[in-house]
């Protein structure tokens, strides 16, 4: 049985919520989170740090593929690339993630980061499916 997508979303992704990302769409294979940029993720030249960025393409590709795995099985990033095309300095970013191909132990993902029409940053990710370990 596939895992349950949380009614409410806040303190699903603990990190997404300390730097404000939040989950606006969340169906199976797809999820969309948004991100508003703030003084305190910006990098020294003041623009949105490149780590936030990832964080948004990371965890759009773990709640997407949540939505994939059975109840009893975890998932993992294995390998995640990632292009930066243009900074932000402010503003909304909005991730739209889809998965690519998923086999019984492996998945490919894609996010695409926006800012309105504007294509940030895009990420491909490798992740692992295993069984969940229960006592």
């Amino acid at each position: 049985m596939a895992k349950k997508v949380p009614d409410n979303l806040a303190g699903f992704d603990s990190f997404g919520d300390l730097i404000g990302l939040t989950f606006t769409k969340w169906e199976k294979g797809y999820s969309q989170c948004t991100l508003e940029v703030q003084d305190k993720l910006l990098n020294p030249h003041k623009t949105l740090h490149g780590g936030a960025i990832f964080t948004m393409a990371d965890s759009g590709m773990g709640a997407t593929l949540y939505s994939h795995i059975d109840d009893d099985e975890l998932c993992s990033t294995i390998e995640t690339s990632i292009v930066y095309f243009r900074a932000a300095k402010s503003g909304t970013l909005t991730c739209d993630t889809r998965v690519i191909h998923r086999s019984k132990r492996i998945a490919a993902l894609e996010s695409e980061i926006r800012q309105g029409g504007n294509l940030v940053a895009k990420a491909f990710g490798t992740w692992s499916i295993y069984k969940e370990k229960r006592d």
